[in-house]
């Protein structure tokens, strides 16, 4: 597997407890992002490095999740149907900030928007809906952190689908091997990829998405 690794354990020396954090494996060029499919669909799109085929609709809108224990819990560590495959997208901070860029909350939040009419339009006009939800921990508990997650549809989806992706790799294999740590509670032997906090460095964006301010990677 090309990510890199650390115990579950160590991870958590790293990670703040609570708040709004982008919690991602990244790099000065990339970040990582998770999607769970099929596995006809996540096998077109490891063998082409993009998205497409008969399965795949470009029509709806697609998740993309940067932190890998949220994807576990969403997915049921790869056992939820339709979702037994999981692959880790790399792609570009720069395209990354033009989605986290568009986002639009997918509720309304007073004070963000000054009206919830105005809130609908800009709803209505965006290709990219924002998600804080609670993050959670291998077993699926919540944690009192939130979790980011990003819908993707129309232009947005077609590019990031398409022309954005450095590299899709199929993690199954990893998330099945894991999986066995979690189902035995023995999660001082349970390995995650690298992730820390992605600092945001513009505070307007950061306030837009209404973040917790970032100290660094």
């Amino acid at each position: 597997m090309k990510l890199t690794t650390e115990l579950y354990a160590a991870q958590g020396e790293h990670l703040p407890a609570a708040g709004k954090h982008i919690i991602a494996h990244h790099d000065d060029a990339h970040v990582v992002v998770y999607q769970a499919y099929k596995p006809s669909i996540a096998a077109y799109a490891a063998r082409h490095q993009a998205f497409g085929g008969s399965e795949y609709s470009f029509n709806r809108m697609s998740w993309i999740k940067p932190n890998f224990l949220w994807m576990m819990y969403r997915s049921g560590w790869a056992t939820k149907p339709g979702q037994e495959a999981i692959l880790a997208i790399r792609i570009a901070k720069s395209h990354f900030e033009r989605i986290l860029a568009g986002a639009v909350p997918s509720s309304f939040k007073p004070g963000q928007y000054p009206t919830h009419a105005e809130w609908q339009a800009a709803l209505g006009t965006s290709d990219v809906r924002l998600q804080w939800d609670p993050d959670h921990d291998p077993y699926g508990a919540k944690l009192e952190r939130r979790a980011i997650q990003l819908g993707l549809r129309g232009e947005v989806l077609r590019q990031f689908a398409t022309d954005w992706i450095v590299d899709i790799e199929d993690i199954t294999p990893f998330v099945a091997e894991q999986r066995q740590y979690v189902e035995k509670r023995e999660l001082d032997q349970l390995t995650v990829p690298v992730e820390r906090v992605y600092p945001v460095a513009d505070p307007a964006l950061a306030a837009q998405l209404r973040m917790q301010p970032a100290s660094g990677s």
